[in-house]
């Protein structure tokens, strides 16, 4: 009878070791990006916002108002810095509005 080891892990740290192990951070990274969009600008931006993609560190949001996406351009900068501290990692350097 083979002995058991005590070893215990968290949830959290086995799936970050899944994760880095088979090369999913970047696909995690675009999920986290959404969930965050939608989280920080609030349902009602959220409700205008058609896509949100990540593309080589440019966060590209489709909207469907065109005065939503003119007040939201004045503060590209302070949405970044938001964004890159909820998600804990510096993800984004541009915004773009389309």
């Amino acid at each position: 009878m083979s002995k058991r080891e005590n070893d215990s892990f968290s949830v959290k740290d086995l799936m970050q070791s899944f994760i880095k192990e088979n090369n999913l951070s970047k696909g995690m990274q675009k999920i986290k990006v959404e969930e965050t969009w939608a989280k920080m600008m609030g349902p009602g931006v959220a409700t205008h916002t058609t896509s949100v993609k990540l593309q080589n560190k440019t966060l590209v949001i489709q909207l469907t108002s065109s005065v939503l996406r003119e007040e939201l351009s004045y503060g590209k900068d302070k949405i970044i810095k938001m964004m890159n501290e909820e998600i804990g990692e510096d993800v984004i350097s541009k915004l773009m509005l389309v």
